[in-house]
């Protein structure tokens, strides 16, 4: 089973959040990683911009596929993982440490009510792995 920090929020598009005053961390969760396999690329694209929850806010290069980042909150995308550059297998290793990907000033903080806590993040990747 992926591992799922009870200490994060998650979107129901794999991506997680952690808080730390108003700047969100964001990535992808290890359910994720793990579906996608190995991940050669990752790219911030919004840096610097103010995005709208569910934009797209970068992309993901795995072997197997390319995908968009979503970010599950509003905000100004204020900074980008560099060292995913040189390193996107970081995501596979430590997704909820040194694959995080970007980080992002929240402009409405209601928006995380709408997001997942582990538990319910555990069912719906459990539904996920059965399709």
């Amino acid at each position: 089973m992926a591992n799922i920090p009870d200490d994060l929020k998650y979107a129901k598009t794999h991506e997680w959040l952690r808080l730390e005053g108003d700047v969100a961390t964001l990535g992808i969760t290890d359910f994720a990683q793990g579906e996608l396999s190995d991940i050669v690329y990752v790219e911030i694209t919004a840096v610097g911009k103010t995005i709208k929850r569910d934009e797209p806010i970068g992309t993901i290069e795995a072997v197997k596929a390319v995908s968009d980042l979503y970010s599950p909150v509003s905000g100004q995308v204020i900074t980008a993982n560099d060292a995913l550059k040189d390193s996107p297998a970081n995501v596979n290793k430590d997704p909820y440490g040194t694959g995080w990907m970007a980080k992002i000033k929240v402009s409405d903080p209601t928006e995380l009510a709408s997001l997942l806590d582990a538990a319910a993040y555990a069912e719906l990747a459990g539904r996920s792995a059965h399709h």
